[in-house]
Protein backbone atom coordinates (compact mmCIF):
# COMPACT_ATOMS: atom_id res chain seq x y z
CA UNK A 1 0.00 0.00 0.00
CA UNK A 2 1.28 3.45 -0.82
CA UNK A 3 2.72 5.29 2.14
CA UNK A 4 0.49 8.05 3.54
CA UNK A 5 1.74 11.60 3.18
CA UNK A 6 1.66 13.78 6.29
CA UNK A 7 -0.77 16.68 6.47
CA UNK A 8 0.91 19.82 5.19
CA UNK A 9 3.18 17.84 2.82
CA UNK A 10 3.00 16.79 -0.82
CA UNK A 11 5.27 14.54 -2.87
CA UNK A 12 7.84 15.64 -5.38
CA UNK A 13 8.52 13.89 -8.66
CA UNK A 14 10.53 11.11 -6.97
CA UNK A 15 7.80 10.33 -4.45
CA UNK A 16 9.62 12.04 -1.60
CA UNK A 17 7.61 14.28 0.68
CA UNK A 18 7.80 17.96 -0.23
CA UNK A 19 6.79 20.63 2.25
CA UNK A 20 3.82 22.77 1.22
CA UNK A 21 4.72 26.43 1.74
CA UNK A 22 3.48 27.75 5.08
CA UNK A 23 1.55 30.57 3.46
CA UNK A 24 -0.43 28.04 1.38
CA UNK A 25 -1.26 26.01 4.49
CA UNK A 26 -2.37 29.14 6.31
CA UNK A 27 -4.64 30.13 3.44
CA UNK A 28 -6.18 26.65 3.33
CA UNK A 29 -6.85 26.84 7.06
CA UNK A 30 -8.46 30.27 6.69
CA UNK A 31 -10.68 29.00 3.88
CA UNK A 32 -11.75 25.82 5.65
CA UNK A 33 -14.71 27.36 7.59
CA UNK A 34 -15.99 29.27 4.56
CA UNK A 35 -18.01 26.41 2.97
CA UNK A 36 -19.48 25.66 6.38
CA UNK A 37 -20.55 29.29 6.78
CA UNK A 38 -22.15 29.32 3.34
CA UNK A 39 -23.96 26.03 4.00
CA UNK A 40 -25.14 27.14 7.44
CA UNK A 41 -26.41 30.43 6.01
CA UNK A 42 -28.27 28.68 3.20
CA UNK A 43 -29.86 26.39 5.80
CA UNK A 44 -30.83 29.37 7.97
CA UNK A 45 -32.40 31.22 5.05
CA UNK A 46 -34.14 28.08 3.80
CA UNK A 47 -35.60 27.34 7.23
CA UNK A 48 -36.89 30.87 7.55
CA UNK A 49 -38.54 30.83 4.11
CA UNK A 50 -40.11 27.38 4.43
CA UNK A 51 -41.51 28.25 7.85
CA UNK A 52 -43.15 31.30 6.33
CA UNK A 53 -44.86 29.10 3.75
CA UNK A 54 -45.87 26.52 6.36
CA UNK A 55 -47.44 29.14 8.64
CA UNK A 56 -49.22 30.95 5.78
CA UNK A 57 -47.06 34.07 6.02
CA UNK A 58 -45.96 33.86 2.39
CA UNK A 59 -48.22 35.51 -0.17
CA UNK A 60 -49.78 35.06 -3.56
CA UNK A 61 -48.27 38.39 -4.58
CA UNK A 62 -45.43 37.73 -5.33
CA UNK A 63 -44.59 34.10 -4.61
CA UNK A 64 -47.34 32.58 -6.76
CA UNK A 65 -46.55 35.07 -9.51
CA UNK A 66 -43.00 33.73 -9.81
CA UNK A 67 -44.07 30.14 -9.18
CA UNK A 68 -46.45 30.23 -12.14
CA UNK A 69 -43.79 31.86 -14.32
CA UNK A 70 -41.00 29.38 -13.52
CA UNK A 71 -43.40 26.46 -13.91
CA UNK A 72 -44.19 27.78 -17.39
CA UNK A 73 -40.46 28.02 -18.16
CA UNK A 74 -40.02 24.42 -16.96
CA UNK A 75 -42.56 23.35 -19.58
CA UNK A 76 -40.57 25.14 -22.30
CA UNK A 77 -42.93 28.10 -22.59
CA UNK A 78 -42.71 31.78 -21.92
CA UNK A 79 -42.90 32.69 -18.20
CA UNK A 80 -46.66 33.16 -18.08
CA UNK A 81 -48.12 34.24 -14.73
CA UNK A 82 -51.91 34.21 -14.93
CA UNK A 83 -52.22 35.73 -11.47
CA UNK A 84 -50.30 38.81 -12.62
CA UNK A 85 -52.00 39.11 -15.98
CA UNK A 86 -55.53 38.88 -14.60
CA UNK A 87 -55.02 41.09 -11.56
CA UNK A 88 -53.37 43.89 -13.51
CA UNK A 89 -55.47 43.61 -16.64
CA UNK A 90 -52.91 42.20 -19.09
CA UNK A 91 -54.72 38.93 -19.81
CA UNK A 92 -54.43 35.30 -18.79
CA UNK A 93 -51.43 34.55 -21.01
CA UNK A 94 -49.28 37.45 -19.81
CA UNK A 95 -45.53 36.79 -19.70
CA UNK A 96 -43.69 38.39 -16.80
CA UNK A 97 -40.99 39.42 -19.27
CA UNK A 98 -43.50 42.14 -20.13
CA UNK A 99 -43.46 43.24 -16.49
CA UNK A 100 -39.77 43.02 -15.70
CA UNK A 101 -37.14 41.83 -18.15
CA UNK A 102 -35.66 39.04 -16.04
CA UNK A 103 -34.66 36.15 -18.33
CA UNK A 104 -32.12 35.00 -15.72
CA UNK A 105 -35.03 33.35 -13.91
CA UNK A 106 -35.10 30.68 -16.63
CA UNK A 107 -32.05 28.96 -15.12
CA UNK A 108 -34.26 27.95 -12.18
CA UNK A 109 -36.65 26.02 -14.44
CA UNK A 110 -34.80 22.66 -14.28
CA UNK A 111 -35.26 22.68 -10.51
CA UNK A 112 -39.00 22.33 -11.13
CA UNK A 113 -38.33 18.97 -12.76
CA UNK A 114 -37.14 17.87 -9.31
CA UNK A 115 -39.83 19.58 -7.23
CA UNK A 116 -42.67 21.57 -8.76
CA UNK A 117 -43.75 24.17 -6.23
CA UNK A 118 -43.01 27.52 -4.60
CA UNK A 119 -40.81 25.81 -2.01
CA UNK A 120 -38.28 25.28 -4.80
CA UNK A 121 -38.04 29.01 -5.39
CA UNK A 122 -37.40 29.97 -1.79
CA UNK A 123 -34.76 27.26 -1.39
CA UNK A 124 -33.02 28.43 -4.57
CA UNK A 125 -33.15 32.00 -3.32
CA UNK A 126 -31.67 30.97 0.02
CA UNK A 127 -28.72 29.29 -1.69
CA UNK A 128 -28.12 32.19 -4.09
CA UNK A 129 -28.15 34.74 -1.29
CA UNK A 130 -25.82 32.60 0.80
CA UNK A 131 -23.33 32.23 -2.07
CA UNK A 132 -22.71 35.99 -2.00
CA UNK A 133 -20.67 35.31 1.14
CA UNK A 134 -17.83 33.93 -0.99
CA UNK A 135 -16.91 37.06 -2.99
CA UNK A 136 -17.56 39.26 0.07
CA UNK A 137 -15.13 37.11 2.07
CA UNK A 138 -12.47 37.08 -0.67
CA UNK A 139 -12.57 40.85 -1.14
CA UNK A 140 -12.35 41.48 2.60
CA UNK A 141 -9.65 38.88 3.22
CA UNK A 142 -7.35 40.54 0.69
CA UNK A 143 -7.68 43.85 2.52
CA UNK A 144 -8.21 43.14 6.19
CA UNK A 145 -7.27 39.49 6.69
CA UNK A 146 -9.16 36.29 7.40
CA UNK A 147 -10.62 37.18 10.79
CA UNK A 148 -12.07 40.44 9.48
CA UNK A 149 -13.40 38.61 6.41
CA UNK A 150 -15.45 36.27 8.58
CA UNK A 151 -16.78 39.19 10.63
CA UNK A 152 -17.90 41.05 7.50
CA UNK A 153 -19.40 37.86 6.07
CA UNK A 154 -21.36 37.49 9.31
CA UNK A 155 -22.58 41.06 8.96
CA UNK A 156 -23.92 40.15 5.53
CA UNK A 157 -25.64 37.02 6.83
CA UNK A 158 -27.64 39.07 9.34
CA UNK A 159 -28.02 42.21 7.23
CA UNK A 160 -31.52 43.64 7.45
CA UNK A 161 -31.94 44.14 3.66
CA UNK A 162 -31.36 40.41 3.17
CA UNK A 163 -33.84 39.60 5.94
CA UNK A 164 -36.48 41.81 4.36
CA UNK A 165 -35.94 40.24 0.94
CA UNK A 166 -36.46 36.77 2.42
CA UNK A 167 -39.58 38.00 4.23
CA UNK A 168 -41.11 39.07 0.92
CA UNK A 169 -41.22 35.61 -0.62
CA UNK A 170 -39.09 35.41 -3.78
CA UNK A 171 -37.80 37.93 -6.31
CA UNK A 172 -35.12 38.24 -8.95
CA UNK A 173 -33.02 40.10 -6.40
CA UNK A 174 -31.90 36.63 -5.27
CA UNK A 175 -29.17 36.85 -7.94
CA UNK A 176 -28.00 40.38 -7.22
CA UNK A 177 -25.87 40.19 -4.04
CA UNK A 178 -23.86 37.35 -5.58
CA UNK A 179 -23.41 39.00 -8.98
CA UNK A 180 -22.74 42.50 -7.68
CA UNK A 181 -20.17 41.26 -5.16
CA UNK A 182 -18.54 39.08 -7.82
CA UNK A 183 -18.32 42.04 -10.20
CA UNK A 184 -16.44 44.15 -7.67
CA UNK A 185 -14.30 41.30 -6.32
CA UNK A 186 -13.22 39.96 -9.73
CA UNK A 187 -12.34 43.42 -10.99
CA UNK A 188 -10.44 44.12 -7.80
CA UNK A 189 -8.54 40.83 -8.28
CA UNK A 190 -7.43 42.00 -11.71
CA UNK A 191 -9.69 39.56 -13.58
CA UNK A 192 -11.20 42.10 -15.95
CA UNK A 193 -12.65 39.55 -18.36
CA UNK A 194 -14.40 37.64 -15.59
CA UNK A 195 -15.78 40.90 -14.23
CA UNK A 196 -17.14 41.78 -17.68
CA UNK A 197 -18.81 38.36 -17.90
CA UNK A 198 -20.47 38.88 -14.52
CA UNK A 199 -21.59 42.34 -15.63
CA UNK A 200 -23.21 40.85 -18.72
CA UNK A 201 -25.02 38.22 -16.66
CA UNK A 202 -26.33 40.87 -14.30
CA UNK A 203 -28.12 42.57 -17.20
CA UNK A 204 -30.30 39.46 -17.48
CA UNK A 205 -31.57 39.81 -13.90
CA UNK A 206 -33.77 42.88 -14.31
CA UNK A 207 -34.25 45.71 -16.76
CA UNK A 208 -32.71 48.34 -14.49
CA UNK A 209 -29.55 46.42 -13.61
CA UNK A 210 -27.80 48.48 -16.25
CA UNK A 211 -27.93 51.26 -13.68
CA UNK A 212 -25.66 49.18 -11.44
CA UNK A 213 -23.16 49.03 -14.30
CA UNK A 214 -23.49 52.78 -14.74
CA UNK A 215 -22.60 53.21 -11.08
CA UNK A 216 -19.67 50.81 -11.42
CA UNK A 217 -18.48 52.77 -14.45
CA UNK A 218 -18.67 56.04 -12.51
CA UNK A 219 -16.52 54.43 -9.82
CA UNK A 220 -13.98 53.29 -12.41
CA UNK A 221 -13.75 56.75 -13.98
CA UNK A 222 -11.58 57.77 -11.04
CA UNK A 223 -8.97 55.14 -11.94
CA UNK A 224 -9.52 53.63 -15.41
CA UNK A 225 -11.33 56.15 -17.54
CA UNK A 226 -11.73 54.08 -20.68
CA UNK A 227 -13.14 51.04 -18.86
CA UNK A 228 -15.35 53.29 -16.76
CA UNK A 229 -16.78 55.01 -19.83
CA UNK A 230 -17.52 51.64 -21.43
CA UNK A 231 -19.44 50.44 -18.37
CA UNK A 232 -21.42 53.70 -18.22
CA UNK A 233 -22.39 53.56 -21.89
CA UNK A 234 -23.23 49.84 -21.86
CA UNK A 235 -25.29 50.26 -18.70
CA UNK A 236 -27.29 53.17 -20.08
CA UNK A 237 -27.95 51.47 -23.41
CA UNK A 238 -28.91 48.18 -21.76
CA UNK A 239 -31.32 49.92 -19.38
CA UNK A 240 -33.00 51.79 -22.22
CA UNK A 241 -33.30 48.74 -24.49
CA UNK A 242 -34.64 46.51 -21.72
CA UNK A 243 -37.08 49.09 -20.33
CA UNK A 244 -38.34 50.68 -23.52
CA UNK A 245 -38.00 47.96 -26.17
CA UNK A 246 -37.90 44.45 -24.74
CA UNK A 247 -40.66 44.89 -22.16
CA UNK A 248 -42.99 46.18 -24.88
CA UNK A 249 -41.95 43.33 -27.17
CA UNK A 250 -43.20 40.85 -24.56
CA UNK A 251 -46.60 42.50 -24.24
CA UNK A 252 -45.90 44.89 -21.38
CA UNK A 253 -46.42 48.60 -20.91
CA UNK A 254 -43.08 50.41 -20.86
CA UNK A 255 -44.65 53.26 -18.87
CA UNK A 256 -46.15 50.97 -16.24
CA UNK A 257 -43.51 51.83 -13.65
CA UNK A 258 -42.92 55.42 -14.69
CA UNK A 259 -42.95 57.14 -11.30
CA UNK A 260 -41.51 60.55 -12.05
CA UNK A 261 -44.53 62.55 -13.19
CA UNK A 262 -43.49 65.58 -11.16
CA UNK A 263 -40.45 65.92 -13.43
CA UNK A 264 -42.14 65.11 -16.71
CA UNK A 265 -44.24 62.56 -18.62
CA UNK A 266 -41.22 60.71 -20.05
CA UNK A 267 -37.48 60.30 -19.63
CA UNK A 268 -36.28 63.12 -21.96
CA UNK A 269 -38.58 65.68 -20.38
CA UNK A 270 -37.73 64.52 -16.86
CA UNK A 271 -33.99 64.68 -17.58
CA UNK A 272 -34.36 68.20 -18.99
CA UNK A 273 -36.35 69.27 -15.94
CA UNK A 274 -33.70 67.94 -13.56
CA UNK A 275 -30.92 69.67 -15.49
CA UNK A 276 -32.72 73.00 -15.37
CA UNK A 277 -34.19 72.60 -11.86
CA UNK A 278 -31.61 70.55 -9.89
CA UNK A 279 -33.05 71.67 -6.57
CA UNK A 280 -36.22 69.71 -7.38
CA UNK A 281 -34.15 66.53 -7.26
CA UNK A 282 -32.84 67.41 -3.81
CA UNK A 283 -36.38 68.09 -2.63
CA UNK A 284 -37.63 64.80 -4.09
CA UNK A 285 -34.94 62.82 -2.28
CA UNK A 286 -36.38 63.94 1.05
CA UNK A 287 -40.08 63.86 0.24
CA UNK A 288 -41.59 62.06 2.02
CA UNK A 289 -39.23 61.73 4.96
CA UNK A 290 -39.46 57.94 4.75
CA UNK A 291 -36.91 58.13 1.95
CA UNK A 292 -34.39 59.75 4.27
CA UNK A 293 -35.08 57.14 6.94
CA UNK A 294 -34.35 54.32 4.50
CA UNK A 295 -31.15 55.93 3.23
CA UNK A 296 -29.95 56.48 6.80
CA UNK A 297 -30.70 52.85 7.65
CA UNK A 298 -28.58 51.74 4.72
CA UNK A 299 -25.41 53.38 6.07
CA UNK A 300 -25.73 53.74 9.86
CA UNK A 301 -25.59 49.96 10.60
CA UNK A 302 -22.50 49.97 8.38
CA UNK A 303 -20.93 52.51 10.75
CA UNK A 304 -21.06 55.17 7.99
CA UNK A 305 -18.01 53.48 6.44
CA UNK A 306 -19.47 53.52 2.90
CA UNK A 307 -19.25 57.31 3.02
CA UNK A 308 -15.44 56.96 3.12
CA UNK A 309 -15.29 54.89 -0.07
CA UNK A 310 -15.71 55.94 -3.70
CA UNK A 311 -17.12 52.47 -4.36
CA UNK A 312 -20.40 53.68 -2.82
CA UNK A 313 -21.10 55.62 -6.01
CA UNK A 314 -21.86 52.25 -7.60
CA UNK A 315 -25.25 52.07 -5.83
CA UNK A 316 -26.22 55.69 -6.43
CA UNK A 317 -28.06 55.24 -9.78
CA UNK A 318 -30.17 52.32 -8.49
CA UNK A 319 -30.93 54.16 -5.27
CA UNK A 320 -31.80 57.38 -7.12
CA UNK A 321 -34.19 55.42 -9.36
CA UNK A 322 -36.27 54.67 -6.26
CA UNK A 323 -35.82 57.80 -4.20
CA UNK A 324 -36.55 60.29 -6.98
CA UNK A 325 -39.92 58.63 -7.62
CA UNK A 326 -43.05 60.51 -6.61
CA UNK A 327 -45.22 57.40 -6.40
CA UNK A 328 -44.81 53.65 -5.74
CA UNK A 329 -44.25 54.08 -1.98
CA UNK A 330 -42.96 50.53 -1.59
CA UNK A 331 -39.76 51.65 -3.31
CA UNK A 332 -38.96 53.98 -0.40
CA UNK A 333 -39.54 51.47 2.39
CA UNK A 334 -36.95 49.66 4.48
CA UNK A 335 -39.31 46.70 4.08
CA UNK A 336 -39.57 44.62 0.91
CA UNK A 337 -36.68 43.43 -1.22
CA UNK A 338 -35.41 46.59 -2.89
CA UNK A 339 -32.54 47.32 -0.51
CA UNK A 340 -31.08 43.86 -1.07
CA UNK A 341 -30.03 45.10 -4.52
CA UNK A 342 -27.55 47.37 -2.75
CA UNK A 343 -26.35 45.59 0.38
CA UNK A 344 -23.41 43.56 -1.01
CA UNK A 345 -21.83 46.58 -2.68
CA UNK A 346 -22.39 48.73 0.41
CA UNK A 347 -20.66 46.11 2.56
CA UNK A 348 -17.69 46.01 0.20
CA UNK A 349 -17.62 49.81 0.26
CA UNK A 350 -17.57 49.57 4.06
CA UNK A 351 -14.49 47.36 3.83
CA UNK A 352 -12.85 49.78 1.42
CA UNK A 353 -13.74 52.67 3.72
CA UNK A 354 -12.25 50.81 6.69
CA UNK A 355 -9.01 50.28 4.76
CA UNK A 356 -8.84 53.97 3.95
CA UNK A 357 -9.37 54.87 7.61
CA UNK A 358 -7.20 52.14 9.13
CA UNK A 359 -4.13 54.37 9.21
CA UNK A 360 -5.95 56.25 11.97
CA UNK A 361 -6.04 53.13 14.13
CA UNK A 362 -3.18 51.38 15.94
CA UNK A 363 -2.36 47.90 14.64
CA UNK A 364 -4.21 46.11 17.41
CA UNK A 365 -7.41 47.98 16.67
CA UNK A 366 -7.57 47.39 12.94
CA UNK A 367 -10.10 44.60 13.40
CA UNK A 368 -12.47 47.01 15.12
CA UNK A 369 -14.37 48.17 11.97
CA UNK A 370 -15.08 44.58 10.88
CA UNK A 371 -16.15 43.53 14.35
CA UNK A 372 -18.25 46.69 14.57
CA UNK A 373 -20.05 45.79 11.34
CA UNK A 374 -20.92 42.36 12.74
CA UNK A 375 -22.04 43.81 16.07
CA UNK A 376 -24.21 46.42 14.35
CA UNK A 377 -25.84 43.73 12.19
CA UNK A 378 -26.63 41.71 15.31
CA UNK A 379 -28.15 44.78 16.94
CA UNK A 380 -30.52 45.36 14.00
CA UNK A 381 -31.98 41.84 14.12
CA UNK A 382 -34.76 42.63 16.66
CA UNK A 383 -36.03 45.48 14.47
CA UNK A 384 -36.43 43.59 11.20
CA UNK A 385 -37.87 40.34 9.90
CA UNK A 386 -35.35 37.95 11.44
CA UNK A 387 -36.87 38.81 14.82
CA UNK A 388 -39.47 36.17 13.92
CA UNK A 389 -36.91 33.53 14.86
CA UNK A 390 -37.42 34.61 18.46
CA UNK A 391 -41.20 34.26 18.32
CA UNK A 392 -42.46 30.83 19.42
CA UNK A 393 -45.53 31.19 17.19
CA UNK A 394 -43.27 31.33 14.13
CA UNK A 395 -42.63 27.59 14.38
CA UNK A 396 -46.22 26.35 14.48
CA UNK A 397 -49.56 27.06 12.90
CA UNK A 398 -51.93 29.15 14.95
CA UNK A 399 -55.72 29.03 14.73
CA UNK A 400 -55.78 31.17 11.59
CA UNK A 401 -53.13 29.11 9.85
CA UNK A 402 -54.93 25.85 10.70
CA UNK A 403 -58.16 27.34 9.33
CA UNK A 404 -56.32 28.40 6.18
CA UNK A 405 -54.97 24.86 5.71
CA UNK A 406 -58.47 23.42 6.09
CA UNK A 407 -59.86 25.95 3.61
CA UNK A 408 -57.35 25.26 0.84
CA UNK A 409 -57.83 21.50 1.31
CA UNK A 410 -61.41 21.85 0.03
CA UNK A 411 -60.33 23.13 -3.40
CA UNK A 412 -60.14 20.31 -5.95
CA UNK A 413 -56.96 19.68 -7.92
CA UNK A 414 -56.87 21.60 -11.17
CA UNK A 415 -59.63 24.01 -10.17
CA UNK A 416 -59.65 27.71 -10.95
CA UNK A 417 -59.69 29.53 -7.62
CA UNK A 418 -59.50 33.12 -6.36
CA UNK A 419 -57.69 33.23 -3.02
CA UNK A 420 -56.94 35.75 -0.32
CA UNK A 421 -53.30 36.80 -0.56
CA UNK A 422 -51.72 34.44 2.03
CA UNK A 423 -53.40 31.29 0.71
CA UNK A 424 -52.08 31.12 -2.84
CA UNK A 425 -48.72 29.42 -2.15
CA UNK A 426 -50.51 26.42 -0.60
CA UNK A 427 -52.53 25.89 -3.79
CA UNK A 428 -50.23 27.00 -6.59
CA UNK A 429 -48.77 23.55 -7.25
CA UNK A 430 -52.13 21.86 -7.85
CA UNK A 431 -54.65 24.57 -8.82
CA UNK A 432 -55.00 27.56 -11.14
CA UNK A 433 -54.60 30.41 -8.69
CA UNK A 434 -55.88 33.95 -9.03
CA UNK A 435 -55.65 36.73 -6.46
CA UNK A 436 -58.93 37.54 -4.70
CA UNK A 437 -59.38 41.24 -5.35
CA UNK A 438 -62.08 43.83 -5.85
CA UNK A 439 -63.39 42.62 -9.20
CA UNK A 440 -65.30 39.44 -10.11
CA UNK A 441 -63.16 36.90 -11.98
CA UNK A 442 -65.92 34.26 -12.34
CA UNK A 443 -63.83 31.47 -10.81
CA UNK A 444 -66.00 28.62 -9.43
CA UNK A 445 -63.99 28.60 -6.18
CA UNK A 446 -63.20 31.60 -4.01
CA UNK A 447 -61.48 31.72 -0.62
CA UNK A 448 -62.19 35.05 1.04
CA UNK A 449 -60.94 36.58 4.29
CA UNK A 450 -63.07 38.86 6.45
CA UNK A 451 -60.84 39.10 9.53
CA UNK A 452 -57.47 40.48 8.47
CA UNK A 453 -56.97 43.17 5.84
CA UNK A 454 -55.44 41.61 2.78
CA UNK A 455 -53.70 43.06 -0.25
CA UNK A 456 -55.00 44.56 -2.51
CA UNK A 457 -57.97 45.74 -0.43
CA UNK A 458 -57.75 49.06 1.38
CA UNK A 459 -59.81 47.94 4.37
CA UNK A 460 -61.51 44.96 5.96
CA UNK A 461 -64.90 46.60 5.28
CA UNK A 462 -64.07 46.52 1.58
CA UNK A 463 -63.46 42.77 1.86
CA UNK A 464 -66.78 42.26 3.63
CA UNK A 465 -68.56 44.09 0.81
CA UNK A 466 -66.79 41.86 -1.70
CA UNK A 467 -68.06 38.80 0.18
CA UNK A 468 -71.59 40.18 0.11
CA UNK A 469 -71.25 40.62 -3.65
CA UNK A 470 -70.18 36.99 -4.00
CA UNK A 471 -73.27 35.80 -2.14
CA UNK A 472 -75.48 38.05 -4.23
CA UNK A 473 -74.03 36.61 -7.45
CA UNK A 474 -74.84 33.01 -6.52
CA UNK A 475 -71.79 31.75 -4.65
CA UNK A 476 -72.53 29.33 -1.80
CA UNK A 477 -70.34 29.21 1.34
CA UNK A 478 -69.10 25.67 2.05
CA UNK A 479 -66.63 26.44 4.83
CA UNK A 480 -66.17 29.22 7.36
CA UNK A 481 -63.60 29.46 10.15
CA UNK A 482 -61.34 32.13 11.70
CA UNK A 483 -62.39 34.69 9.11
CA UNK A 484 -61.77 32.49 6.05
CA UNK A 485 -64.79 31.61 3.89
CA UNK A 486 -64.69 29.12 1.05
CA UNK A 487 -67.28 29.82 -1.66
CA UNK A 488 -68.28 27.56 -4.51
CA UNK A 489 -70.48 28.16 -7.49
CA UNK A 490 -71.21 24.93 -9.40
CA UNK A 491 -70.54 24.75 -13.10
CA UNK A 492 -67.63 24.25 -15.49
CA UNK A 493 -64.49 26.30 -14.91
CA UNK A 494 -64.73 29.40 -17.08
CA UNK A 495 -61.79 31.43 -18.27
CA UNK A 496 -61.00 34.13 -15.70
CA UNK A 497 -62.07 37.60 -16.72
CA UNK A 498 -59.27 40.16 -16.62
CA UNK A 499 -60.56 43.67 -16.04
CA UNK A 500 -58.55 46.81 -16.57
CA UNK A 501 -58.80 50.42 -17.52
CA UNK A 502 -58.50 49.28 -21.12
CA UNK A 503 -61.87 47.59 -20.72
CA UNK A 504 -63.41 50.79 -19.40
CA UNK A 505 -63.22 49.54 -15.81
CA UNK A 506 -60.82 50.65 -13.11
CA UNK A 507 -57.83 48.57 -12.25
CA UNK A 508 -58.05 46.62 -9.02
CA UNK A 509 -55.43 49.02 -7.71
CA UNK A 510 -53.21 51.64 -9.33
CA UNK A 511 -50.53 49.88 -11.40
CA UNK A 512 -47.87 51.62 -9.41
CA UNK A 513 -47.86 50.44 -5.81
CA UNK A 514 -44.85 48.33 -6.66
CA UNK A 515 -45.73 45.23 -4.62
CA UNK A 516 -45.29 43.06 -7.69
CA UNK A 517 -42.21 44.85 -8.95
Amino acid sequence: MAEAVAVGESTDGDGAPARVPCRVRRRVLRLRPLPLLVAATALLYTTYSLLRIYTFRATTYDLVLFDQAIRSYSRFGLPVAMVKGVHNGFGTDFSILGDHFSPMLAILAPLYWIHDGPETLVVAQAVLLALAIVPIWRYTERRLGGAAAYAVAGAYVLAWPVAEALAFDFHEVAFVPLLSALLVERYDAGRRGQAALVAGLSLLVKEDMGLLLVGFGLFLLTRERRAGAVYVVVGLVATWVSSRVLISAFGGDDDYYWAYGSFGPDLPSAALHLLTHPWDAVTALGTPSLKLKTMVLLVVPLLLLPLASPLTVMVVPLLAERMLADRIPNWWEPRYHYNAFLIAVLLLASVDGAVRLRRLLPGRLRLVPAIGLLAAAVMTVPFFSFREFGDASFYRRDERARAAAAAVALVPDGALVEVANPLGPALSTRARVLLWDGLPREAPWVIADTRGRQFPFESRDEQVRRVEALVASGYRPVFQRAGFIVFHRPGPDPEPIPRSDRDGLPLTRPPSTGQES
